[in-house]
């Protein structure tokens, strides 16, 4: 991979027509050393963020080497690049032909369920595996999470606590786990999840061979600053540790957009102004869906080139490529007054999820990946790094 010490640098030589995606390797190193550091449990990356192989490499040097996974196609990107590497499928609902796979293929044996179904389908596609750990995934309140996960996946509490007792007797070990929802912006509902599983623990009296807290860590968002991570792992700590249980159960945890978001940018070319309307060549069917749908403001930052810069600071909407009305990315994104067509601007936090949702509709489609070594945007891990934003 072609690397340039900064973005600036990398436009000024490339001058590029398409969009251009950029990764920075120590970024992911910085995220995935404060998890290891600061967690108290094993780290499962979720695998679905941010899929390339450079991302993938890099957090195996960091030394995360369980990755959360939910497809097979995701378990030979894992084993193309670590065949040692241990995958979990997490993933509450798969076909039988997918659990067979994984299992017999790959050597998975980690699965996670929410019905007593999913529970016979890994059974019998395993062949009655007696080495098998099971996860019940269970249902919890995500009112603090910017995207909602809690209507598709998981267990109510009164379901899970059968399940909980029919699962132990088919698993070499067995586990709870919950997901409080993408772009959790609060650590309490981290506590409540905790509490759910101490309820299930005292009324079927299993203690579990280990707790999974899921994903749901949050990056930084202009208009999205969450508290610090330490503070969720400090309220992650303070819950475990008021289960009251004589040995406390392996804890799990599965990030994905808090280790990468950071370590990717999307850098755009405007194609045409129209007074507080930017026509940009990416968009809600390529790197920018999340900008879109769920309306996440991505930091903005015009390339300068060397050209004088208004000081006034105007707040646009972008327009993606393709001739979608819904290609439409609301923001607001605050950029200088005089930003016009062919000017180049750099949205960052897009290590988590951009490449991932890129499509090829109406035949706009860019593969074009760099590294770059300069700081993102916005950072969690290190406030003076933020550039052109005021974080409280």
């Amino acid at each position: 991979m072609e690397k340039f010490k900064t973005i600036d640098e990398l436009i000024s030589q490339l001058k590029p027509s398409e969009p251009v995606y950029c990764i920075r390797k120590n970024s992911i190193q910085l995220a995935a050393g404060f998890f290891k550091k600061k967690f108290p449990g094993k780290i499962l990356y979720a695998v679905k963020t941010n899929p390339h192989p450079f991302v993938i490499k890099t957090l195996f040097e960091s030394g995360i080497n369980n990755f959360d996974v939910a497809s097979i196609k995701e378990i030979q990107t894992i084993k193309k690049i670590n065949s040692d590497a241990k995958c979990s499928f997490m993933h509450s609902v798969k076909s039988r032909e997918n659990i067979k796979e994984a299992y017999f293929k790959y050597g998975v044996k980690t699965f996670s369920l929410d019905t007593k179904d999913e529970l016979i389908k890994i059974i019998q596609s395993t062949n009655n595996a007696k080495d098998l750990e099971l996860f019940v995934r269970i249902s919890v309140s995500n009112e603090h999470a910017e995207i909602d996960l809690s209507k598709k996946f998981g267990a109510i509490n009164s379901e899970a606590t059968g399940l909980l007792r029919l699962t132990k007797q088919y698993a070499k070990k067995v586990g709870l786990s919950f997901h409080v929802g993408s772009q959790c912006m609060h650590p309490i509902s981290y506590v409540k999840g905790i509490s759910e599983i101490g309820v299930i623990i005292k009324k079927t009296k299993i203690i579990p061979d280990y707790i999974n807290v899921g994903g749901g860590f949050p990056t930084i968002y202009p208009d999205l600053i969450p508290q610090s991570l330490d503070n969720y792992f400090k309220e992650i700590k303070s819950a475990l540790k008021k289960l009251n249980l004589n040995k406390l159960p392996e804890i799990i945890c599965e990030p994905g957009r808090a280790l990468v978001a950071e370590s990717g940018s999307t850098v755009v070319r405007v194609n045409l102004r129209k007074k507080q309307k930017l026509y940009i060549n990416d968009g809600t069917y390529g790197t920018l869906f999340d900008a879109g749908v769920p309306n996440i403001v991505y930091p903005s930052r015009l390339i300068t080139n060397g050209r004088v810069i208004s000081k006034k600071l105007t707040s646009f909407d972008f327009y993606g490529p393709t001739c979608d009305s819904m290609d439409y990315m609301k923001g607001p994104f605050v950029l200088p007054n005089n930003i016009k067509e062919n000017d180049y601007m750099e949205l960052g936090q897009l290590g988590a999820y951009g490449l991932t949702f890129r499509t090829q509709f109406n035949g706009y489609y860019s593969d074009r990946v760099y590294e770059v070594e300069d700081q993102p945007i916005m950072t969690m891990y290190d406030k003076k790094a933020n550039r052109e934003f005021l974080v409280a």
